[in-house]
């Protein structure tokens, strides 16, 4: 496929049975770089296309998939990024990665949080709260808004301009307070520099008095996957401060990036027929 080969960071499925072909194409379709048409899947999967056909048109009645504005080429469905949120919010339930938000929560002393891209809002599938008696209290799995968080605004600055875009255009963006961008023309400026600078801020754009910040999850082809963000009241942490810290958010990171290697790809074990050398 144009786009880059699927299969290439996943098990590949048994193509003989008719759930390893919807994984096939599922795969294809989220490796490609613009939404692929029924012939770049066809090509991409080496399945006949009388075959992929069919395989589309079950995902896109189970919603796992749906088609572009124009039509002709499918993008990820609702019930796939749900499923997304939801695995991520099972997997940052390991003790190894909770360990490490624990122990970072304990150093900054601030609450802290996981969340990631769920249709036209952030999900957060994990989170530590911290000892002051005042704080904003939100449990695991609440939402979050895109466009006025540190940590939506990190997500969107990652993802594909098109996809972005949409998600941007689907109504009015609300202000919540003063600070809240709302222009899309200002947004995308705001995301520029958020790619350059590998972080995202929020200066009491979603709540007077709240800031944030948040540091990109990466996978093991460099995709942004999740968010690990912070946030506080102005009163004790300015955003000045929270960028002053930002060597720990990014350590917490990468360890939670090796974390989720080790569970993906465990250590080989030695064939017991060889003998040791």
């Amino acid at each position: 496929m144009p786009d880059g080969s699927p299969l290439n960071h996943i098990i590949p499925p048994d193509t003989g049975s008719a759930l390893g072909k919807g994984v096939t194409v599922l795969s294809a379709i989220l490796n490609a770089k613009h939404p692929p048409s029924l012939h770049d899947l066809a090509e991409a999967t080496d399945l006949p296309r009388p075959t992929v056909f069919r395989v589309v048109r079950q995902l896109e009645e189970t919603l796992l998939i749906t088609r572009s504005p124009d039509g002709d080429r499918y993008l990820v469905g609702p019930n796939l990024m749900a499923l997304a949120a939801d695995t991520m919010a099972s997997f940052t339930h390991a003790a190894p990665l909770r360990n490490i938000l624990n122990a970072l929560v304990n150093e900054i002393g601030e609450t802290c949080n996981v969340g990631v891209l769920d249709r036209d809002g952030v999900v957060y599938v994990d989170r530590v709260e911290c000892d002051w008696p005042f704080r904003l209290q939100i449990g695991i799995g609440s939402r979050a808004t895109l466009h006025a968080t540190a940590i939506g605004k990190l997500l969107l600055a990652h993802l594909p301009s098109r996809t972005r875009k949409r998600i941007l255009s689907n109504g009015p963006l609300q202000k919540y307070t003063e600070n809240t961008l709302t222009s899309p023309k200002s947004l995308e400026i705001q995301f520029k520099q958020i790619r350059r600078l590998g972080y995202a801020c929020n200066d009491q754009e979603n709540t007077a008095g709240l800031i944030g910040l948040a540091v990109p999850i990466y996978d093991t082809r460099g995709r942004v996957v999740a968010g690990l963000s912070v946030h506080a009241p102005a009163a004790r942490m300015s955003v000045q401060m929270a960028i002053q810290k930002l060597d720990r958010f990014r350590d917490a990171a990468r360890r939670m990036e090796l974390v989720m290697r080790e569970c993906h790809y465990p250590p080989a074990t030695p064939n017991e027929d060889e003998d040791d050398t």
